[in-house]
């Protein structure tokens, strides 16, 4: 079977906007991508054009209109971590993937509820910055230029009474032989002076509930000069002191607390959290010794959810319309075993199908991504062109579900390992090789993992 590797394998494609996108071409993007699970899919597309739906709406009504947060339950391996991966790239909005069991309640040691929307926050303050910074890229540009051609050729100094005028005219035409020079790059291996801030890394760090990030700006308030700010003079070429300059110049062209302030904006309508693990904090895997990562980090996950005001160094941010998206296995703890409060807080709540054959198939060969495309890409970089006969990716389907009903069932990961080992030779041999075409059939993944499927006790330990 030829698989054909697809365009946008060598081309990124450019995402759409969120307000552009409707529930079915939301669905259609992610089916490139994820086999099956249409029920997760038609749920996240939903939610995501209400979010468009209510910014048209009254801001009376608006401020009403709460996001119906999602719960999606399944097995590991079946497309819950993928969903929110692609819906990162879809969509416009800032977006952050996070394990629920990296919380602890408050007062202990490690990470509290409150730190992921400043980490949202913070992405969503590098989103604007860097869409402001392509709004002042052809400005920023020719400051840059005017600063090249001032340092390659400085202006004429006033002349004194006693002393000629300067000839403007000719100094002019000199200033745009070398602007030419400039666009063209013949002058970028020439060597000049400009003045480089350095950059010092903390000489300490504090660790505070309150987050080591406000800790470090309220340092810089009483500290001017700490973390750096001196500058010297280095002797760099004209291409790298471009780029230095550049970054300078978009930086003094932006008004960073026009950013902050649209940042926060964003992630108030449309920020997104992909809150992973949630079953892991359901407290009744154990009923022993304290359980700080459990029902406490439920307690302090209910103001987030239900809507609160977080204090961040960009300013206040309110949680009222974040869209939490939930996930987890609850393979050994259900969703009733959550808080009554935060079950309440996650409306929809849509299941995920377990994988078998058929879907291992289609994982395979069949969105963008696809693994054999993968390795075919990857053979193809040593001058190797791989072809996987269809009876081989069959094989390899059905190897993946006999493993997972022996073993734990880890859904499409157990591809991840199975092609591995069937790869593993050609891998390793591929830039000595002289045969350019390789065909895998059926006969070479047997060959490859006969073996091992067949003693329990080691495929328990490689598969």
């Amino acid at each position: 079977m030829a698989i054909v590797l697809p365009e946008s394998l060598e081309k990124p494609v450019p995402s759409r906007k969120e307000v552009e996108l409707t529930p079915r071409e939301i669905v259609a993007e992610l089916d490139k991508y994820i086999v099956g699970q249409q029920e997760a899919k038609k749920a996240v597309a939903i939610a995501l054009r209400n979010r468009f739906r209510r910014r048209k709406l009254p801001p009376e009504l608006a401020d009403e209109i709460a996001p119906k947060n999602i719960l999606m339950i399944g097995p590991t391996g079946v497309g819950k971590t993928e969903i929110s991966r692609r819906l990162a790239k879809l969509t416009a909005s800032p977006f952050l993937k996070i394990e629920a069991s990296k919380f602890t309640e408050v007062g202990y040691v490690g990470r509290d509820v409150e730190s992921m929307i400043r980490d949202l926050v913070r992405m969503s303050v590098d989103m604007v910055k860097s869409e402001k910074m392509l709004e002042v890229r052809e400005k920023a540009e020719h400051h840059v230029e005017d600063r090249l051609l001032d340092i390659l050729l400085p202006p004429p100094k006033r002349a004194a009474a006693a002393e000629p005028e300067p000839d403007i005219a000719q100094f002019q035409k000199t200033r745009e032989k070398f602007r030419l020079q400039l666009r063209s790059g013949q002058l970028d291996e020439r060597m000049i002076e400009i003045d480089v801030k350095e950059k010092m890394a903390s000489p300490f760090e504090i660790f505070s509930n309150a987050g080591v990030e406000e800790i470090g700006i309220h340092l810089q308030e009483l500290l001017p000069g700490f973390g750096g700010g001196k500058s010297k003079r280095r002797k760099v070429k004209i291409s790298e002191a471009r780029e230095y300059l550049l970054e300078e110049e978009e930086k003094r062209l932006i008004d960073m607390d026009q950013v902050s302030r649209l940042a926060v904006e964003k992630v108030e309508h449309s920020g997104i959290i992909f809150l992973d693990e949630v079953d892991k904090i359901s407290g009744r895997e154990s009923g022993q010794g304290p359980e700080v990562s459990r029902e406490g980090v439920q307690r302090d996950l209910l103001p987030i959810i239900e809507g609160t005001t977080v204090n961040t160094r960009y300013g206040l941010a309110r949680t009222d319309h974040i869209l939490f998206i939930g996930a987890g296995a609850f393979h050994v703890s259900k969703p009733s075993d959550l808080i009554p409060e935060l079950q309440g807080r996650f409306p929809i709540r849509v299941e995920l199908t377990s994988l078998g054959k058929d879907d291992f198939i289609k994982i395979l060969t069949e969105p963008e991504n696809a693994l054999i495309k993968q390795y075919i890409a990857l053979m193809g970089t040593e001058g190797i062109r791989v072809k996987f006969t269809e009876d081989a990716i069959d094989e390899i389907a059905g190897l993946a579900e006999k493993v997972n009903d022996i073993n734990e069932n880890i859904g499409a990961r157990r591809l991840h390992t199975i092609m591995e080992k069937v790869m593993e030779e050609i891998s390793f041999a591929a830039p000595d090789m002289k045969r350019k075409r390789i065909s895998i059939d059926r006969k070479y993944v047997h060959k490859q993992l006969a073996d091992i499927i067949e003693d329990e006790d080691l495929s328990r330990f490689i598969l």
